[in-house]
């Protein structure tokens, strides 16, 4: 259920005085979204950067223009910059991106259903998954939030010595 752990994770930032910021490309907003559908988001969720063209990925979010020229928007590295830039951008204490493929047709060499959600926090606090998804274009995207989401609120979790189940 993404609208609850949409609501876990603006809880859990609430209650820490903490705010998240998300950059999202094949997503469109679809995160952005699911998150202000949330009562009381604004007390955690300060926005984000919808750069689905890949120049803004270099131009708004810093993602290093030779990476992006090398490797193409989807790959683990631009996931990890995108997540750190808007991070930066916002002045945000946590940030999660999406890049990836939702079809029909793969992009820069990679297939439908690939997908990486990075996260930027505090500290040297980084992370990257690797997702291959499976599904209709909607369904990818959909599933792509749920799993932005999970990373947050899992990393979170773990921050704070608590356990998710």
């Amino acid at each position: 259920m993404t609208d609850s752990t949409a609501a876990k994770v603006i809880s859990l930032l609430a209650e820490r005085g903490e705010t998240f910021a998300v950059a999202e490309s094949l997503t469109g907003g679809l995160i952005g979204a699911t998150v202000t559908d949330v009562a009381g988001s604004s007390a955690a969720f300060v926005g984000g950067v919808i750069s689905y063209a890949t120049d803004l990925k270099a131009r708004l979010l810093g993602v290093p223009a030779d990476l992006l020229a090398r490797e193409g928007a989807v790959h683990p590295d631009v996931a990890a910059a995108m997540a750190a830039g808007v991070r930066k951008l916002t002045g945000a204490t946590w940030a999660v991106a999406v890049t990836g493929v939702a079809g029909p047709d793969p992009q820069d060499g990679r297939a439908v259903g690939t997908v990486y959600c990075g996260l930027s926090g505090p500290g040297s606090v980084s992370k990257v998954v690797d997702l291959r998804l499976t599904g209709d274009r909607q369904l990818i995207r959909i599933h792509t939030c749920e799993m932005a989401l999970d990373l947050l609120l899992g990393v979170l979790l773990a921050n704070s010595g608590e356990h998710s189940g």
